[in-house]
């Protein structure tokens, strides 16, 4: 048993990780959430990122989570073979980071806390060691080559044996280094799963390299024995340097699959200038940094953190943060955000949140938790990969068996070449590699996706249900005109109206605060530090309503009738007021009372809603409209963008209800809302998407989030999901064909070893290859001639 390996003796944490377990070292790789499982009783759990050396195939995965989740004090473990990194939930109360990492490499493999600075060093370690062995055993071979090549074309007889003796005895030699240098990982990975009692892809090759060497050995020391006389070190050294030269292209091309990814998660420097009380600057560590600090960014540095600018102005590429590709202009006091870059000229800004609370940090930790998460065919892949290998084995003893009476060297040859020839870790890479380029093209176009396994729902709907305010129009709704209560302005009453709505992320809330924000550049007597508020509660769809504490106000009359009173804010249903005109939309402001005052607001179609519908029809997909909204202004949202079926006046539940109903009919839906009020449907649907422009990404309650809220992007989404969903299937596919092809040339003698080692090379890079074909975007125009039309008038 697995456990049985992780004896007490065992897992004494070792003594170089014991720097890791004070808390503020483990917050640089660590975050705190709350506790959502009954297998831990503490409050307070830490999710930590660790990176992993030492995977292989999908079955090593398996290992680390299994001997993760047995030890003490760990709740969860996520590996993800493709990204080398695990996702590690623990608690405090029960275990270490040290003893986490001391668990890991008891299991034989290697974990590093996941800094950025650190994964760089262990990579550039990695690629360092990878490229000597591929150096080392690419020399090899071609002085081996060089002396088997006179056995390719001379007859039997033609070489005498003293030389081909001396041929077979250099070509050993060179034969070691490649042996005991370059084959040391397989050797060391294999060496491990049977200490493990497990089973991975390098398991096979290693034995294929060791029976092959043996054989050839044994033919060199005492070619006269029933051993035989040939030897193979030429297929020796040949599929060690395929096999090596394949690894080396696949970090290259996975690299590039990733791309926007890791470029996303390294773009803030390691270092920034801070001034020092003296007024002049020093360049520190970003850890350094505090909310507070003044720093100084140079042109084409990243932002270190969230901050306002004050001194300079400048221009900043947002562009793999809001999929903006425009450079935006920033002033004095305007705010910056981490992870975009200074264009211009350097500029001094006052940091406002820095480390993980930054937008850059959540958008960090949401892709890679994303690219943690294992999608349904890569769980199906994993839990094929260890029988499949088992069965390799199997069937090279028995291709040795049929054959050893008849010819002993041959036998132990085609075993060989069966372990080599069979490449499970091509079917392991066929999604992650396929999801994971997706992704990051989705990233360059502002589209955050928080699990992969949304990539395949969003390929399957046929329904697709939109809300109306902040998803099919504009984010910016302005309050045109304000009727109030008799005594009261207009400036209380939006101050008043200020107070709830800014509590509350709907994108009318977000107008009645910006509105205030403009009015206080007047005078007013009522601000918003003039009100407390308590017994806040949203209630969506609806309104948000409180109960006023005190005011400062000035005026006495209002002061006895706001003071305890309860304030509401939404809808004339929630206020419990008469709506006064259908023809336009209003929000309401009441207290126990009744009416205070009323905001007439407005609030635009986005200008590519409509292309978007009709792309989305012609992609033959049923689209409904749900709102909360009047029905006149449903319907003629829905008149202007081509919508037919809509539904008007939905509460929360009535859109719940309307979804339940088309999944009893069978329907796959994709519900496309702001995020946060939608939070029930979204949840329920399939797949949803968020319009996140100006949402708290970690409140974003969806399965995608579109940083920019371009709606257009939503048929180019689903046409690229549907594409990696056919390359996936491809690579699945050639994995098969290719296994059910090689493994019975191998077994029956036709394939040699030199050849086995390329085939199962190359079969791992056509599947990283295929897969690069989803690195871009949206870079076919979708075309139909009622599309076109819709274009055209836009454009005039």
């Amino acid at each position: 048993m697995l456990t049985d390996t992780l004896s007490t003796e065992e897992t004494l944490p070792n003594p170089a990780w014991a720097i890791l377990d004070t808390e503020d070292q483990w917050q640089a790789f660590s975050q705190l959430i709350e506790n959502q499982t009954a297998q831990s009783t503490a409050g307070t759990l830490v999710q930590s990122n660790l990176m992993l050396d030492g995977l292989r195939c999908a079955a090593c995965s398996g290992i680390i989570e299994q001997g993760l989740q047995s030890t003490p004090g760990v709740i969860s473990a996520r590996v993800s073979m493709s990204k080398k990194r695990a996702v590690v939930v623990w608690s405090p109360d029960a275990t270490l980071p040290s003893k986490i990492l001391t668990a890991i490499h008891n299991l034989g493999y290697s974990g590093f806390p996941a800094t950025q600075h650190e994964e760089d060093l262990v990579s550039q370690r990695k690629q360092r060691a990878a490229f000597w062995r591929w150096m080392v055993s690419g020399f090899c071979m071609m002085q081996v080559m060089m002396y088997a090549s006179p056995t390719y074309f001379t007859a039997p007889g033609e070489i005498s044996n003293d030389i081909l003796h001396l041929l077979n005895w250099a070509s050993w030699l060179l034969s070691l280094p490649v042996l005991l240098f370059s084959s040391k990982s397989f050797f060391s990975n294999a060496l491990r799963d049977l200490k493990q009692k497990q089973i991975s892809m390098d398991l096979p090759v290693a034995l294929g390299i060791v029976i092959t060497f043996i054989v050839s050995s044994a033919a060199t020391f005492e070619p006269n024995s029933w051993w035989g006389n040939t030897v193979y070190f030429d297929s020796l050294t040949m599929f060690v340097f395929f096999l090596l030269s394949a690894r080396l292209v696949e970090v290259k091309l996975h690299r590039r699959t990733l791309g926007a990814l890791e470029s996303l998660v390294s773009r803030i420097p390691e270092n920034t200038e801070r001034q020092n009380p003296d007024g002049t600057f020093t360049r520190v560590l970003n850890t350094k940094l505090s909310i507070g600090d003044i720093v100084r960014v140079q042109i084409g540095e990243a932002f270190p953190a969230d901050g306002k600018i004050i001194s300079g102005n400048t221009s900043v590429d947002e562009s793999l943060l809001t999929g903006e590709s425009t450079p935006i202009q920033k002033n004095l006091h305007d705010e910056v955000i981490a992870g975009s870059y200074n264009l211009r000229q350097p500029v001094c800004i006052t940091l406002t949140t820095i480390g993980e609370s930054t937008k850059y940090g959540q958008i960090v930790n949401l892709i890679n938790n994303a690219a943690i998460e294992k999608p349904r065919l890569s769980k199906l892949a994993d839990r094929v990969a260890r029988p499949f290998l088992i069965f390799v084995i199997l069937s090279a003893a028995i291709a040795a068996g049929l054959l050893w009476d008849v010819d002993r060297g041959r036998a132990l040859m085609t075993a060989a070449a069966v372990l080599i020839v069979t490449c499970p870790c091509a079917l392991s890479l066929a999604t992650p590699a396929a999801m994971l380029a997706s992704a990051s093209a989705f990233v360059k176009r502002g589209i955050l996706i928080k699990r992969l396994q949304a990539i395949e729902n969003i390929a399957d709907i046929d329904t697709v249900i939109f809300d109306k305010t902040g998803t099919l129009t504009e984010d910016h709704i302005q309050v045109t005109a304000i009727q109030t209560k008799a005594g009261m302005t207009e400036s209380d009453a939006l101050s008043l109206a200020a107070a709830l709505a800014q509590h509350s992320m709907h994108p009318i809330s977000r107008a009645l605060s910006n509105a205030n924000k403009a009015k206080l550049k007047n005078s007013t007597t009522l601000t918003l530090d003039n009100i407390e508020l308590d017994n806040i509660q949203e209630t969506a769809g609806a309104g948000i309503s409180a109960n006023i504490k005190a005011t400062k106000i000035e005026h006495t009359v209002f002061d006895k009738a706001l003071i305890g009173s309860e304030l509401k804010l939404g809808s004339s249903v929630f206020c419990n007021v008469t709506e006064t005109n259908t023809d336009v939309q209003q929000v309401y402001l009441a207290n126990n009372e009744g009416w205070l005052a009323t905001f007439t607001l407005q609030e635009a179609i986005k200008h590519n809603a409509a292309l978007a519908i009709s792309e989305l029809k012609a992609l033959s997909l049923n689209i409904e409209l749900l709102s909360g909204d009047r029905s006149s202004a449903v319907e003629n949202t829905a008149k202007q963008i081509g919508i037919t079926q809509l539904q008007a006046a939905c509460s929360p539940e009535d859109k719940l209800m309307r979804l339940q109903a088309l999944k009893r009919e069978g329907k796959k839906v994709l519900m496309v809302g702001d995020g946060l009020n939608d939070g029930p449907i979204l949840a329920s649907a399939l797949v949803s998407i968020a319009m996140g422009k100006g949402v708290p990404l970690t409140l974003a309650h969806a399965d995608y989030v579109f940083l920019n809220g371009d709606i257009s992007q939503i048929p180019h989404l689903i046409r690229h999901a549907k594409q990696t969903m056919k390359i996936i299937k491809e690579n699945i596919a050639w994995a098969i064909v290719y296994n059910l092809i090689s493994i019975p040339l191998a077994f029956f003698g036709i394939l040699s070893a030199w050849l086995a080692g390329l085939g199962m090379a190359v079969s791992s890079l056509i599947v990283v290859a295929n897969a690069l074909r989803l690195t871009k975007f949206g870079s076919m125009r979708f075309s139909s001639p009622e599309a076109d039309t819709l274009s055209s008038s836009q454009r005039s």
